[in-house]
């Protein structure tokens, strides 16, 4: 024990790696060992081949005991009172020695002992607590003699213990993290949409990661086999190799189904030549258990869904005391003390998607933003109800911000489609929650009839309503024509963008540079067709009184062309 190699001289421990009739010792790990085991030492070496396995016990001296070039050797831990005649530097020293394959340790490894394992090139790896090294050398001398069989073993092992963690309620970042540790690659869930809801990428390829996520978030990307998703339960074979755009990288993915149809897609991602049968195995049980735990947690949403709608049904008919309110708030994780404010959404025209995939959109950015809101899809009415809790200074302009966000994603997702938003007045405790309600409706109809998708909060809207109990529709429309004939007489002519210019310039409250910008021009020329405006209509926009009526009869025109 007492003679040391040099790392040079660990260069001839079994130059076989290549022999394809050898089992390496990552497929030992990935097929025998136990699933938690951890690599110490020698991650780059473990390609090397192992032609069998053995067990020493203390207080056994390794010295004696004979062992082939390239054995797997487990160091079983001490009992009772046994005292291990062998350091572990002495252990990883007599490795070096007798060229085996690996040491694996039942116990923990000194930092001297992992220290001289990396200078003399001795894999280390450790077993989790509870194994039992003759049963774990067991598992690995049936992968060498019956490598099919102890291949079905394995994959009802890695199905279990995935459903495992979805018994235990671990959810699916803990069961992304499992998968990750089980094939040492990165891995990816999506949802049917192509939204990564978990992922863990490998430390190896961090910096292609964004390449990554782009080619496989783009639906013409998704494997063919794969694409319809009421369909892939008929697949003999789900998982699909892929290569990817970078050069090298490869992914399996297999479907994540759920009550026969395709919620989303599992990925374990990497290096083309080192993604195994192994990882195929992963990744199909992988899919399974995911496929578990979003039905199971698609069950609870659903469930707290229903007793929210209820509940916000009974606050709106006015059947909830503020302090039952509270209590069921708690049952929420939601403040019902803090001020909200109501916002309803519903598509605009006939050619639609759902409300519910609306509700969908609507849950999506309220989460991505952590804004406490409680959600409730109006299904009789085709409408989102979303009481937010606008909190802080200012909190109209905080809802406001919300919905805006929410129309943004909207045409993210449905550039062709269009929502209208209604927004009631603060609601400062929840006896006033059915008033904002009321209010966000009028909005919202408000919104419609203008076709707009601007958010409209109802304390900017009296002109609004104002106009529209108007009856005499010839005077309005003798109204429109003083103000803005001239105008319009211009445009039509010369056709110029004088209106166009004018509507800009009052929604962005008369300020001259975001006019400039939301009409992509430069201010020289806002400055120059302002002035026309006052040429051409003879009048002075610096005036305050001829503001009000520009903007009168801009609103005018707009409600009278709808109607």
């Amino acid at each position: 024990m007492d003679k040391q190699r040099t790392p040079s001289d660990s260069s001839d421990i079994l130059d076989t790696a290549n022999d394809s009739n050898r089992v390496s010792i990552e497929e030992c790990r990935k097929l025998a060992l136990p699933l938690e085991t951890r690599v110490l030492a020698g991650e780059g070496l473990l390609n090397r081949p192992v032609v069998w396995a053995s067990v020493i016990y203390p207080p056994d001296d390794p010295v004696h005991k004979q062992v082939q070039n390239g054995e797997l050797v487990f160091v079983a831990p001490l009992e009772n009172n046994t005292i291990r005649k062998t350091t572990d530097v002495e252990l990883v020293r007599w490795a070096s020695e007798a060229k085996v394959s690996a040491l694996v340790f039942h116990e923990a490894v000194s930092p001297s002992a992992l220290a001289e394992a990396k200078a003399y090139s001795v894999p280390v790896l450790l077993l989790p607590p509870n194994s039992r090294p003759r049963i774990v050398e067991k598992s690995v001398i049936s992968l060498l003699v019956d490598r099919k069989g102890q291949l079905e073993r394995r994959g009802q092992q890695i199905f279990r213990q995935l459903t495992e963690i979805t018994a235990r309620n671990e959810g699916l970042s803990e069961l992304i993290e499992a998968i990750a540790r089980l094939t040492n690659k990165a891995v990816v869930l999506q949802d049917k949409r192509l939204q990564t809801l978990v992922n863990k990428p490998h430390p190896q390829l961090v910096g292609m990661w964004d390449a990554i996520e782009s080619f496989i978030s783009e639906p013409k990307h998704v494997p063919v086999e794969l694409q319809d998703r009421h369909r892939v339960t008929e697949i003999d074979t789900p998982t699909v190799m892929q290569a990817l755009s970078l050069p090298g990288l490869a992914r399996l993915v297999a479907p994540v189904i759920t009550n026969d149809i395709g919620r989303g897609y599992l990925s374990i991602i990497g290096i083309e030549t080192d993604l195994d049968e192994i990882d195929a195995l992963v990744v199909e049980h992988g899919a399974a258990a995911c496929g578990l735990e979003m039905a199971k947690a698609k069950a609870i949403n659903d469930t707290e869904k229903r007793l929210r709608g209820t509940f916000l049904e009974r606050l709106l008919n006015g059947d909830v005391s503020q302090q039952e309110a509270i209590k069921q708030g708690e049952r929420f994780d939601h403040d019902m003390q803090l001020p909200h404010i109501a916002i309803l959404l519903a598509w605009q025209g006939d050619k639609s998607p759902s409300a519910r995939r609306l509700e969908t959109l609507v849950n999506t950015v309220i989460s991505a933003q952590r804004s406490p809101s409680l959600v409730w899809l109006r299904e009789p009415e085709n409408q989102v109800l979303v009481f937010h809790a606008a909190a802080g200074d200012h909190p109209i302009d905080s809802s406001l911000k919300l919905a805006r966000q929410i129309i943004d994603e909207i045409h993210r997702q449905f550039p062709h489609n269009k929502v209208a938003t209604g927004l009631g007045q603060l609601a400062r405790d929840v006896g006033s929650w059915r008033v904002s309600h009321r209010d966000a409706s009028q909005a919202l109809e408000l919104a419609r009839r203008l076709q707009t998708e601007t958010p409209l909060f109802i304390g900017d809207l009296g002109v609004y309503q104002l106009i529209l109990n108007l009856s005499d529709r010839e005077m309005l429309a003798q109204f429109c024509q003083t103000t803005l004939g001239t105008l319009l007489d211009y445009d039509q002519r010369q056709n110029a963008d004088l209106i166009k210019t004018l509507e800009a310039f009052f929604n962005c409250h008369g300020n001259l540079s975001q006019t400039a910008e939301q009409l992509i021009v430069h201010r020289n020329t806002l400055l120059y067709r302002m002035n026309r405006i006052n040429e051409i209509a003879s009048i002075d926009l610096d005036r305050p009184e001829t503001r009000l009526a520009l903007h009168l009869a801009l609103t005018i025109r707009r409600l009278l062309s709808l109607s």
